[in-house]
């Protein structure tokens, strides 16, 4: 990646706020801790080393000969339910004490697969995707924040079920667990617009959207939330976009004492998983959270992050089949 140059946030927001300044389109990507973070106009993203696909800006086609897989190796090989324990105890110990009302807890799982990370950047069908040379492939289906005329948005997603079982829709609308978990999130990103933006409010609210993947279909639970951006929005990019970081969605609240409660949990680094990418053309922004996520590391293995929201209300057991239930790719 020596044609990438990475910053850290403050020359990252620094940088933003100089491109909306002067209407630049640039393309932007943040790890987690905010501590690597690239932007940089769209013409100075080299394609043979940072593909994205957004929709409305890509700096790849799809070549015409590529043909999908015919056969899909993807076997994966998550941890076992006792260190996952581990990990959940932590959470779960500190939801109970009030230090967090909601957790999103990680996990690494090692996958065998016949793919490329280029190969599935081109086969996986995602709104959103991003795959840096010899490091990891994101195909996400979570927006993080968009810009349009002035206000902006977001999507927060949480709650999933297999869309195969009887009264799938039902079934998810209706638990216990999974509608306070949308609930607190929903109301996260509500506090988290309001420090950049005035008259945020919910426009929609638990509308559930289909996911395909290799091994069937899931159904998604998402809110709308907007408010009205200051007219100086474009000069403040960078500082606004770092306000809002992390993306609530992947962290939980109270946010700060959250990560707090992540770091101590989790057992490897997120990196680029969970952070944010997006693309700014002039005047809006659209942009999403890195999740759906396989990296390879400098040894050449496949690692699959996935996640799950904890509440005191979580069974471990049933965290820890939702958590290896997330580690596919849509490509079908």
């Amino acid at each position: 990646m020596s044609n990438l140059s990475f910053y850290p946030s403050s020359e990252a927001a620094a940088r933003m706020n100089e491109f909306g300044k002067r209407g630049t389109p640039f393309f932007f990507m943040t790890d987690f801790n905010g501590d690597s973070c690239l932007v940089e106009p769209l013409d100075r993203i080299p394609a043979e080393e940072l593909r994205f696909s957004f929709p409305g800006a890509s700096n790849w086609n799809r070549p015409a000969e590529t043909q999908r897989p015919e056969r899909l190796q993807w076997r994966p090989k998550p941890q076992s339910f006792e260190a996952y324990k581990r990990s959940f105890d932590i959470v779960h110990d500190n939801l109970l004490k009030g230090n967090s009302f909601l957790t999103n807890l990680t996990c690494a799982t090692p996958v065998e697969t016949d793919l490329t990370l280029l190969q599935l950047f081109e086969h996986a069908e995602a709104l959103y995707k991003v795959w840096v040379k010899g490091r990891f492939t994101c195909f996400s289906p979570e927006i993080f924040v968009r810009i349009r005329d002035g206000r902006i948005y977001s999507h927060p997603m949480k709650g999933t079920i297999d869309a195969s079982l009887p009264d799938a829709e039902l079934l998810l609308l209706n638990d216990r667990k999974e509608t306070a978990e949308h609930a607190t999130i929903t109301d996260l990103i509500r506090n988290d617009l309001s420090q950049v933006a005035t008259e945020v409010r919910v426009t929609r609210y638990r509308y559930l959207d289909k996911l395909r993947t290799h091994g069937g279909t899931l159904l998604q639970m998402s809110s709308e939330i907007q408010g009205l951006l200051p007219r100086d929005y474009r000069e403040r990019l960078g500082d606004l976009f770092f306000r809002l970081l992390p993306a609530g969605s992947i962290s939980g609240a109270p946010k700060r004492k959250t990560v707090e409660i992540i770091r101590q949990a989790e057992t490897y680094e997120r990196g680029f998983y969970t952070g944010v990418a997006g693309w700014f053309d002039g005047r809006n922004v659209d942009s999403a959270v890195m999740i759906r996520f396989l990296e390879q590391t400098k040894e050449g293995e496949m690692i699959f992050k996935s996640r799950g929201g904890i509440t005191f209300m979580s069974d471990p057991r049933s965290e820890y089949e939702e958590m290896k239930q997330k580690v596919y790719v849509p490509i079908y």
